[in-house]
Protein backbone atom coordinates (compact mmCIF):
# COMPACT_ATOMS: atom_id res chain seq x y z
CA UNK A 1 0.00 0.00 0.00
CA UNK A 2 1.22 3.57 -0.87
CA UNK A 3 0.46 6.01 1.66
CA UNK A 4 0.38 9.04 -1.26
CA UNK A 5 -2.13 7.20 -3.51
CA UNK A 6 -4.35 6.32 -0.90
CA UNK A 7 -4.08 10.15 0.19
CA UNK A 8 -4.86 10.99 -3.88
CA UNK A 9 -7.81 8.57 -4.02
CA UNK A 10 -9.34 9.92 -0.46
CA UNK A 11 -9.17 13.19 -1.71
CA UNK A 12 -10.69 12.45 -5.89
CA UNK A 13 -13.17 10.64 -3.75
CA UNK A 14 -13.94 13.97 -1.80
CA UNK A 15 -13.86 16.11 -4.80
CA UNK A 16 -16.03 13.90 -7.17
CA UNK A 17 -18.71 13.85 -4.17
CA UNK A 18 -18.39 18.25 -4.49
CA UNK A 19 -19.79 17.66 -7.60
CA UNK A 20 -22.93 15.61 -6.77
CA UNK A 21 -23.43 17.99 -3.46
CA UNK A 22 -23.06 21.26 -3.91
CA UNK A 23 -21.91 20.95 -7.87
CA UNK A 24 -24.66 19.80 -9.83
CA UNK A 25 -27.03 20.75 -7.29
CA UNK A 26 -26.38 24.50 -7.63
CA UNK A 27 -25.71 23.86 -11.24
CA UNK A 28 -29.87 22.93 -12.07
CA UNK A 29 -30.75 24.88 -9.62
CA UNK A 30 -29.72 28.13 -11.41
CA UNK A 31 -31.04 26.76 -14.24
CA UNK A 32 -34.52 26.12 -13.16
CA UNK A 33 -37.13 28.80 -12.82
CA UNK A 34 -37.88 29.79 -9.11
CA UNK A 35 -40.80 28.02 -8.22
CA UNK A 36 -39.00 25.04 -9.05
CA UNK A 37 -35.83 25.44 -8.00
CA UNK A 38 -35.80 23.47 -4.55
CA UNK A 39 -37.62 20.76 -6.39
CA UNK A 40 -34.60 20.22 -8.76
CA UNK A 41 -31.89 20.26 -5.90
CA UNK A 42 -33.72 17.92 -3.64
CA UNK A 43 -33.82 15.44 -6.82
CA UNK A 44 -30.55 15.78 -7.54
CA UNK A 45 -29.13 15.28 -3.73
CA UNK A 46 -31.88 11.90 -2.87
CA UNK A 47 -31.02 10.53 -6.41
CA UNK A 48 -27.11 10.85 -5.66
CA UNK A 49 -28.15 9.56 -1.99
CA UNK A 50 -30.33 6.57 -3.22
CA UNK A 51 -27.53 5.19 -6.01
CA UNK A 52 -24.64 5.34 -2.59
CA UNK A 53 -26.65 3.37 -1.07
CA UNK A 54 -27.75 1.03 -4.09
CA UNK A 55 -24.20 0.93 -4.82
CA UNK A 56 -23.32 -0.01 -1.16
CA UNK A 57 -26.30 -2.73 -0.87
CA UNK A 58 -25.32 -4.53 -4.71
CA UNK A 59 -24.20 -2.41 -7.10
CA UNK A 60 -20.49 -2.54 -6.44
CA UNK A 61 -20.70 -6.49 -6.43
CA UNK A 62 -22.56 -6.29 -9.83
CA UNK A 63 -19.77 -3.99 -11.36
CA UNK A 64 -16.71 -5.15 -10.20
CA UNK A 65 -17.03 -8.94 -9.07
CA UNK A 66 -16.33 -11.09 -11.05
CA UNK A 67 -19.35 -12.39 -13.13
CA UNK A 68 -19.16 -12.70 -16.79
CA UNK A 69 -18.94 -10.56 -19.54
CA UNK A 70 -22.23 -8.03 -19.09
CA UNK A 71 -23.09 -8.36 -15.56
CA UNK A 72 -20.37 -9.00 -12.29
CA UNK A 73 -21.18 -11.48 -9.27
CA UNK A 74 -22.45 -11.41 -5.74
CA UNK A 75 -19.61 -11.68 -3.48
CA UNK A 76 -19.64 -8.39 -2.73
CA UNK A 77 -23.22 -7.82 -1.85
CA UNK A 78 -22.57 -4.84 1.35
CA UNK A 79 -18.86 -4.51 0.26
CA UNK A 80 -18.59 -7.73 1.78
CA UNK A 81 -15.11 -8.36 2.88
CA UNK A 82 -13.55 -5.26 1.96
CA UNK A 83 -13.14 -4.84 5.55
CA UNK A 84 -12.41 -7.54 8.14
CA UNK A 85 -11.70 -5.96 11.66
CA UNK A 86 -9.16 -8.88 13.62
CA UNK A 87 -8.17 -10.61 10.54
CA UNK A 88 -4.65 -11.58 10.26
CA UNK A 89 -4.25 -10.26 6.20
CA UNK A 90 -4.18 -7.08 5.11
CA UNK A 91 -7.14 -5.39 2.84
CA UNK A 92 -7.19 -6.36 -0.22
CA UNK A 93 -5.92 -4.34 -2.37
CA UNK A 94 -6.61 -2.79 -5.92
CA UNK A 95 -2.29 -1.82 -6.90
CA UNK A 96 -2.02 0.51 -4.09
CA UNK A 97 -4.89 1.49 -2.34
CA UNK A 98 -7.08 -0.49 -0.48
CA UNK A 99 -10.09 -1.79 -2.45
CA UNK A 100 -12.75 -0.47 -0.18
CA UNK A 101 -11.38 2.76 -1.08
CA UNK A 102 -11.72 2.16 -4.86
CA UNK A 103 -15.56 1.11 -4.26
CA UNK A 104 -16.31 4.80 -2.57
CA UNK A 105 -14.71 6.42 -5.75
CA UNK A 106 -16.54 4.68 -8.03
CA UNK A 107 -19.59 5.01 -5.51
CA UNK A 108 -19.35 8.60 -6.14
CA UNK A 109 -19.39 7.80 -9.91
CA UNK A 110 -22.73 6.13 -9.79
CA UNK A 111 -24.33 8.81 -8.01
CA UNK A 112 -23.02 12.02 -10.26
CA UNK A 113 -24.17 9.49 -13.41
CA UNK A 114 -27.96 9.26 -11.99
CA UNK A 115 -28.37 12.79 -11.02
CA UNK A 116 -27.39 13.85 -14.23
CA UNK A 117 -30.34 12.59 -15.27
CA UNK A 118 -32.60 14.51 -13.39
CA UNK A 119 -31.48 17.42 -15.41
CA UNK A 120 -33.48 15.98 -18.08
CA UNK A 121 -36.83 15.80 -16.58
CA UNK A 122 -36.57 18.83 -14.33
CA UNK A 123 -39.88 21.36 -13.52
CA UNK A 124 -42.42 18.32 -14.41
CA UNK A 125 -41.22 14.83 -12.21
CA UNK A 126 -42.53 14.17 -8.79
CA UNK A 127 -39.94 13.57 -6.40
CA UNK A 128 -41.05 9.98 -5.13
CA UNK A 129 -41.38 8.80 -8.79
CA UNK A 130 -37.43 10.67 -10.45
CA UNK A 131 -36.67 8.10 -7.18
CA UNK A 132 -38.15 4.82 -8.35
CA UNK A 133 -36.96 5.32 -12.19
CA UNK A 134 -33.11 6.34 -10.76
CA UNK A 135 -33.07 3.48 -8.70
CA UNK A 136 -34.63 1.16 -11.79
CA UNK A 137 -32.37 2.38 -14.10
CA UNK A 138 -29.19 2.30 -11.68
CA UNK A 139 -29.74 -1.49 -11.53
CA UNK A 140 -30.81 -2.07 -15.06
CA UNK A 141 -29.00 0.71 -16.94
CA UNK A 142 -26.00 1.92 -15.32
CA UNK A 143 -24.45 -1.16 -13.72
CA UNK A 144 -23.93 -3.91 -17.27
CA UNK A 145 -22.22 -0.63 -18.79
CA UNK A 146 -19.99 -0.01 -15.91
CA UNK A 147 -19.29 -3.82 -15.38
CA UNK A 148 -18.76 -4.20 -19.78
CA UNK A 149 -16.62 -0.91 -19.95
CA UNK A 150 -14.75 -0.78 -16.59
CA UNK A 151 -14.34 -5.13 -15.04
CA UNK A 152 -11.78 -7.28 -15.87
CA UNK A 153 -13.70 -9.85 -17.55
CA UNK A 154 -16.34 -7.29 -19.01
CA UNK A 155 -16.92 -7.69 -22.60
CA UNK A 156 -16.23 -4.12 -24.22
CA UNK A 157 -13.24 -4.24 -21.62
CA UNK A 158 -11.75 -7.64 -23.18
CA UNK A 159 -12.73 -5.83 -26.80
CA UNK A 160 -10.12 -3.10 -26.35
CA UNK A 161 -13.05 -0.03 -25.69
CA UNK A 162 -11.27 2.23 -23.74
CA UNK A 163 -12.90 4.74 -21.13
CA UNK A 164 -10.73 6.21 -18.90
CA UNK A 165 -13.18 8.56 -16.88
CA UNK A 166 -16.85 7.56 -17.70
CA UNK A 167 -17.10 8.97 -21.04
CA UNK A 168 -19.21 6.36 -21.98
CA UNK A 169 -20.08 4.88 -18.91
CA UNK A 170 -21.64 8.64 -16.99
CA UNK A 171 -21.83 10.90 -19.99
CA UNK A 172 -23.68 9.05 -23.05
CA UNK A 173 -25.82 6.61 -20.88
CA UNK A 174 -26.88 9.33 -18.64
CA UNK A 175 -27.63 11.83 -21.70
CA UNK A 176 -29.01 8.96 -23.22
CA UNK A 177 -31.30 7.98 -20.49
CA UNK A 178 -32.01 11.75 -19.79
CA UNK A 179 -33.52 11.70 -23.90
CA UNK A 180 -35.27 8.78 -23.31
CA UNK A 181 -37.00 9.96 -20.21
CA UNK A 182 -37.62 12.88 -21.28
CA UNK A 183 -40.10 11.95 -24.60
CA UNK A 184 -41.84 9.32 -22.23
CA UNK A 185 -42.43 12.65 -20.39
CA UNK A 186 -43.45 15.03 -23.17
CA UNK A 187 -42.16 18.72 -22.93
CA UNK A 188 -43.01 20.94 -19.67
CA UNK A 189 -46.44 23.28 -19.67
CA UNK A 190 -45.82 25.88 -22.14
CA UNK A 191 -42.80 25.05 -23.52
CA UNK A 192 -41.73 26.27 -27.11
CA UNK A 193 -44.53 28.96 -26.37
CA UNK A 194 -43.08 30.76 -23.52
CA UNK A 195 -39.42 31.86 -22.60
CA UNK A 196 -38.24 29.42 -19.76
CA UNK A 197 -35.14 30.82 -19.28
CA UNK A 198 -32.30 30.12 -16.09
CA UNK A 199 -33.41 31.92 -13.03
CA UNK A 200 -30.28 32.73 -11.47
CA UNK A 201 -27.05 32.48 -13.87
CA UNK A 202 -24.70 33.37 -10.89
CA UNK A 203 -25.82 30.15 -8.81
CA UNK A 204 -25.49 28.40 -12.27
CA UNK A 205 -22.31 29.44 -12.72
CA UNK A 206 -21.00 28.37 -8.94
CA UNK A 207 -22.34 25.21 -9.40
CA UNK A 208 -20.18 24.78 -12.66
CA UNK A 209 -17.15 25.89 -11.05
CA UNK A 210 -17.84 23.54 -8.73
CA UNK A 211 -18.04 20.52 -11.09
CA UNK A 212 -15.05 21.76 -12.55
CA UNK A 213 -13.13 21.45 -9.71
CA UNK A 214 -14.75 18.32 -8.80
CA UNK A 215 -13.57 17.01 -12.53
CA UNK A 216 -9.62 17.16 -11.28
CA UNK A 217 -10.57 14.26 -8.76
CA UNK A 218 -13.20 12.69 -11.44
CA UNK A 219 -10.47 12.21 -13.79
CA UNK A 220 -7.17 12.49 -11.97
CA UNK A 221 -8.64 9.78 -9.23
CA UNK A 222 -9.22 7.36 -12.34
CA UNK A 223 -5.37 7.32 -12.79
CA UNK A 224 -5.67 4.99 -9.06
CA UNK A 225 -2.38 6.57 -8.04
CA UNK A 226 -0.77 9.63 -7.31
CA UNK A 227 1.62 9.19 -10.72
CA UNK A 228 2.61 10.83 -14.20
CA UNK A 229 -0.82 9.40 -15.41
CA UNK A 230 -2.81 11.28 -13.01
CA UNK A 231 -0.92 14.55 -13.85
CA UNK A 232 -1.71 14.05 -17.35
CA UNK A 233 -4.95 13.47 -16.72
CA UNK A 234 -5.22 16.79 -14.49
CA UNK A 235 -3.51 18.95 -17.31
CA UNK A 236 -5.32 17.58 -19.84
CA UNK A 237 -9.17 18.50 -17.97
CA UNK A 238 -7.70 22.20 -17.57
CA UNK A 239 -7.09 22.50 -21.35
CA UNK A 240 -9.80 20.70 -22.20
CA UNK A 241 -12.24 22.92 -20.08
CA UNK A 242 -10.57 26.32 -21.18
CA UNK A 243 -10.57 25.51 -24.67
CA UNK A 244 -14.68 24.68 -24.75
CA UNK A 245 -15.34 27.97 -23.06
CA UNK A 246 -13.49 29.62 -25.67
CA UNK A 247 -14.31 27.62 -28.70
CA UNK A 248 -18.56 28.16 -27.31
CA UNK A 249 -18.05 31.62 -26.69
CA UNK A 250 -16.86 32.46 -29.93
CA UNK A 251 -19.20 30.20 -31.91
CA UNK A 252 -21.72 32.24 -30.03
CA UNK A 253 -19.98 35.00 -30.91
CA UNK A 254 -20.09 34.53 -34.88
CA UNK A 255 -23.63 33.22 -35.03
CA UNK A 256 -25.66 35.17 -32.28
CA UNK A 257 -23.33 38.16 -32.31
CA UNK A 258 -23.27 38.08 -28.39
CA UNK A 259 -21.26 35.81 -26.37
CA UNK A 260 -22.96 35.17 -22.98
CA UNK A 261 -22.35 33.37 -19.69
CA UNK A 262 -24.44 30.56 -19.98
CA UNK A 263 -23.20 29.45 -23.34
CA UNK A 264 -19.07 30.07 -21.72
CA UNK A 265 -20.43 27.57 -18.81
CA UNK A 266 -22.08 25.31 -20.86
CA UNK A 267 -18.68 24.99 -23.01
CA UNK A 268 -17.00 24.51 -19.95
CA UNK A 269 -18.53 21.05 -19.12
CA UNK A 270 -19.10 20.38 -22.72
CA UNK A 271 -15.12 20.55 -22.59
CA UNK A 272 -14.94 18.46 -19.75
CA UNK A 273 -17.06 15.96 -20.57
CA UNK A 274 -15.08 15.86 -24.00
CA UNK A 275 -12.11 15.08 -22.67
CA UNK A 276 -13.25 12.58 -19.34
CA UNK A 277 -12.83 8.84 -21.52
CA UNK A 278 -9.50 10.31 -22.82
CA UNK A 279 -8.23 12.20 -19.96
CA UNK A 280 -4.87 9.74 -19.01
CA UNK A 281 -4.76 8.34 -22.76
CA UNK A 282 -3.84 11.51 -24.63
CA UNK A 283 -0.97 14.03 -25.28
CA UNK A 284 -1.53 17.24 -23.86
CA UNK A 285 -1.95 18.43 -27.09
CA UNK A 286 -4.77 16.96 -28.12
CA UNK A 287 -6.61 17.70 -25.23
CA UNK A 288 -7.53 21.55 -26.34
CA UNK A 289 -8.62 20.26 -29.48
CA UNK A 290 -11.32 17.73 -27.91
CA UNK A 291 -12.57 20.04 -26.03
CA UNK A 292 -13.32 22.71 -28.67
CA UNK A 293 -14.85 20.24 -30.82
CA UNK A 294 -16.96 18.57 -28.24
CA UNK A 295 -18.05 21.94 -27.47
CA UNK A 296 -18.99 22.31 -30.85
CA UNK A 297 -20.22 19.30 -31.38
CA UNK A 298 -22.39 20.02 -27.66
CA UNK A 299 -23.77 23.41 -29.01
CA UNK A 300 -25.24 22.06 -32.20
CA UNK A 301 -26.75 19.12 -29.82
CA UNK A 302 -28.29 21.98 -27.40
CA UNK A 303 -29.71 24.06 -30.92
CA UNK A 304 -30.12 22.51 -33.85
CA UNK A 305 -30.65 18.78 -33.09
CA UNK A 306 -32.57 19.58 -30.05
CA UNK A 307 -35.12 20.93 -32.82
CA UNK A 308 -34.83 18.06 -34.97
CA UNK A 309 -35.64 15.82 -31.73
CA UNK A 310 -38.22 18.18 -30.41
CA UNK A 311 -37.53 16.92 -27.06
CA UNK A 312 -37.82 18.85 -23.94
CA UNK A 313 -34.57 17.94 -22.54
CA UNK A 314 -34.80 20.83 -19.68
CA UNK A 315 -31.39 21.10 -19.08
CA UNK A 316 -29.93 19.91 -22.29
CA UNK A 317 -28.27 16.70 -20.56
CA UNK A 318 -28.47 14.94 -24.01
CA UNK A 319 -26.87 18.26 -25.61
CA UNK A 320 -23.93 18.11 -23.70
CA UNK A 321 -23.38 14.95 -21.84
CA UNK A 322 -24.71 12.82 -24.36
CA UNK A 323 -23.31 14.72 -27.75
CA UNK A 324 -20.17 15.55 -26.19
CA UNK A 325 -19.64 12.42 -24.69
CA UNK A 326 -19.72 10.66 -28.24
CA UNK A 327 -17.18 12.75 -29.64
CA UNK A 328 -14.52 12.58 -26.73
CA UNK A 329 -15.18 8.80 -26.80
CA UNK A 330 -14.62 8.57 -30.24
CA UNK A 331 -11.37 11.22 -30.31
CA UNK A 332 -10.01 9.47 -27.55
CA UNK A 333 -9.73 6.48 -30.34
CA UNK A 334 -8.23 8.81 -32.66
CA UNK A 335 -5.63 10.63 -30.22
CA UNK A 336 -4.69 7.25 -28.42
CA UNK A 337 -2.65 6.78 -31.61
CA UNK A 338 0.99 6.79 -31.27
CA UNK A 339 1.39 8.33 -34.13
CA UNK A 340 -0.60 11.38 -32.50
CA UNK A 341 1.62 11.39 -29.46
CA UNK A 342 -0.69 8.99 -27.07
CA UNK A 343 0.69 5.70 -25.98
CA UNK A 344 -1.07 3.23 -28.23
CA UNK A 345 0.53 1.90 -31.33
CA UNK A 346 1.63 3.92 -34.27
CA UNK A 347 -0.06 3.55 -37.61
CA UNK A 348 -3.15 4.57 -39.58
CA UNK A 349 -4.18 0.68 -38.79
CA UNK A 350 -3.98 0.68 -35.34
CA UNK A 351 -5.91 4.25 -35.13
CA UNK A 352 -8.78 3.04 -37.29
CA UNK A 353 -9.19 -0.02 -35.22
CA UNK A 354 -9.31 1.50 -31.69
CA UNK A 355 -11.72 4.09 -33.45
CA UNK A 356 -14.05 1.31 -34.22
CA UNK A 357 -13.76 -0.07 -31.03
CA UNK A 358 -14.75 3.18 -29.55
CA UNK A 359 -17.66 3.40 -32.04
CA UNK A 360 -18.85 -0.23 -30.50
CA UNK A 361 -18.88 1.10 -26.67
CA UNK A 362 -20.86 3.59 -28.00
CA UNK A 363 -23.51 2.54 -29.64
CA UNK A 364 -23.67 -0.49 -26.85
CA UNK A 365 -23.87 2.19 -24.22
CA UNK A 366 -26.18 4.32 -26.49
CA UNK A 367 -28.51 0.95 -27.01
CA UNK A 368 -28.51 -0.31 -23.33
CA UNK A 369 -28.96 3.05 -21.61
CA UNK A 370 -31.73 3.90 -24.08
CA UNK A 371 -34.06 0.33 -23.51
CA UNK A 372 -33.09 0.29 -20.03
CA UNK A 373 -34.20 3.60 -19.46
CA UNK A 374 -37.25 2.98 -21.76
CA UNK A 375 -38.17 0.26 -19.49
CA UNK A 376 -37.33 2.19 -16.18
CA UNK A 377 -39.64 5.19 -16.45
CA UNK A 378 -42.56 3.03 -17.94
CA UNK A 379 -42.46 0.66 -15.40
CA UNK A 380 -42.02 3.99 -12.37
CA UNK A 381 -44.62 5.88 -14.10
CA UNK A 382 -46.92 2.36 -13.69
CA UNK A 383 -45.88 2.57 -10.31
CA UNK A 384 -46.09 5.72 -8.98
CA UNK A 385 -47.23 8.01 -11.53
CA UNK A 386 -43.98 10.40 -12.75
CA UNK A 387 -46.04 13.28 -14.38
CA UNK A 388 -46.93 16.28 -12.53
CA UNK A 389 -50.03 17.78 -13.66
CA UNK A 390 -50.58 21.21 -15.25
CA UNK A 391 -51.82 22.94 -12.17
CA UNK A 392 -49.06 21.30 -10.36
CA UNK A 393 -46.58 22.77 -12.58
CA UNK A 394 -47.97 26.21 -12.60
CA UNK A 395 -47.76 26.11 -8.59
CA UNK A 396 -44.15 24.78 -8.61
CA UNK A 397 -43.22 21.16 -7.87
CA UNK A 398 -41.83 23.43 -4.26
CA UNK A 399 -44.69 23.65 -2.98
CA UNK A 400 -46.25 20.26 -4.40
CA UNK A 401 -43.76 17.81 -3.53
CA UNK A 402 -41.73 19.66 -0.87
CA UNK A 403 -44.08 22.96 1.01
CA UNK A 404 -41.54 25.00 0.77
CA UNK A 405 -40.32 28.13 -1.31
CA UNK A 406 -36.99 29.05 -2.33
CA UNK A 407 -37.53 32.90 -2.19
CA UNK A 408 -40.61 33.88 -0.17
CA UNK A 409 -42.44 36.63 -1.01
Amino acid sequence: MDKADVVWMMASTLLVWLMCVPGLALFYGGLARGRHVLSVMSQTLAVCALAVMLWFLYGYSLTFSPGFGGLGGWSRLGLAGLYQPGATVTLPLLGTIPELLFALFQATFAAITCGLITGSIAERARFGAVLCFAGLWFTLGYLPIAHMVWAADGWLHLRGALDFAGGTVVHISAGVAGLVAARYLGPRRGYGRQAMPPHNLPLNLVGAALLWVGWFGFNGGSALAANEQAVLALANTLLAAVSGILAWALAERLLKGKASLLGAVSGAIAGLVGITPAAGLVAPGAAPLIGALAAWAALYGVNGLKRRLGVDDAFDVFGIHGVGGIVGALLTGVFYSGSLGGPGPTGWSALLWQTWLQAEAVLVSVLWAGLTAALSVWSADRLIGLRASSEQESQGLDQVDHGETAYPA
